[in-house]
């Protein structure tokens, strides 16, 4: 394991990461228990952040000793669903920009202004001066389809959002200077490589440190693709890109089956004889909890 990787997990984190992952299924408590002990984390541990996560209704009990996600985790789960579905999200650039302006939204909701400046980071807008953030219009079917989606992660509907044309060249020269193109291309480049050069050797791993290094390493690449700014050709390289979205796919796929084997090798519990399975949109490579941070990583 890189000495980059981390080797620590919040509970919260992993536990909802494994409901998530148990799609229909409800999980185990015997198998989150399970799960914990590989991070390092006591049965007690588990036990109560389960009693506080239900408490919160992010978790609800099915059936003694089982718990599947409560009705405060759904739009944790469409988050989730999310990454998936980036490539899609593209479409050809017109060399226009889509702009929003923020100068009549108050400052004063520290709150309010984190959850607006993290909508317009997760969608790649930039400030290019004082409440007005622009980003290239290649994304999403138009720009009505941004707005509502700028609106369903926590952007004001004061706020007004539009199109941005025929900007004079200084204007231009200065929007290019807010995204690193290079630097994108790299971290795409270095993040493929990495995923690829782990999965090349991860046969010969025994399956708990496998599945404990599948969680950190997949969920720092969900992290970059859900925080990419997803920038047009010639700003990036659209098809290094596209090759590092494809990696990440392919390793989420092989830490569902890593998962699949950790829970293969538990006893079945008397109270669900179904064990979980890593299905649907999420596995556990992915840490969800972490696409919401207060501040981008």
């Amino acid at each position: 394991m890189s000495h980059n990787t981390p080797t620590k997990v919040q509970p919260k984190h992993l536990l909802l990461e494994l409901l998530l992952a148990s799609g229909d299924d409800a999980l185990p408590v015997s198998h989150a228990v399970a799960a914990g002990a590989v991070f390092g984390l006591s049965e007690n541990h588990v036990r109560v952040t389960l009693a506080r996560l239900a408490a919160q209704d992010m978790v609800l009990t099915t059936e003694r000793g089982a718990y599947r996600l409560g009705p405060a985790a759904r739009s944790l789960a469409q988050d989730v669903a999310n990454w998936r579905s980036t490539a899609q999200r593209l479409r050809p650039w017109n060399g226009q920009y889509v702009a929003v302006h923020c100068g009549a939204l108050a400052r004063s909701d520290r709150n309010a202004t984190q959850q607006r400046e993290r909508a317009l980071h997760l969608l790649g807008f930039a400030e290019l001066q004082r409440d007005f953030y622009v980003r290239p219009d290649n994304i999403e079917p138009d720009i009505a389809a941004i707005r509502k989606r700028l609106h369903a992660l926590g952007l004001e509907p004061q706020a007004v959002v539009c199109g941005c044309t025929s900007l004079d060249a200084a204007t231009e020269a200065a929007v290019d200077l807010l995204w690193d193109g290079a630097a994108l291309n790299h971290a795409y480049r270095a993040t493929q490589q990495r995923l690829e050069a782990w999965l090349a050797g991860a046969a010969h791993l025994p399956t708990p440190q496998a599945a404990r290094e599948s969680f950190f390493l997949g969920g720092a690449a969900i992290r970059q693709l859900v925080y990419d700014p997803l920038l047009p050709e010639p700003m990036v390289d659209g098809a290094l890109r596209q090759t590092f979205i494809d990696s990440v796919h392919a390793f989420d796929a092989a830490g569902r089956a890593i998962w699949n084997r950790f829970y293969d090798t538990l006893p079945t519990p008397d109270t669900a004889p179904r064990k979980a399975r890593l299905r649907g949109a999420r596995s556990a490579t992915n840490r969800p909890t972490d696409f919401t941070p207060e501040t981008p990583p």
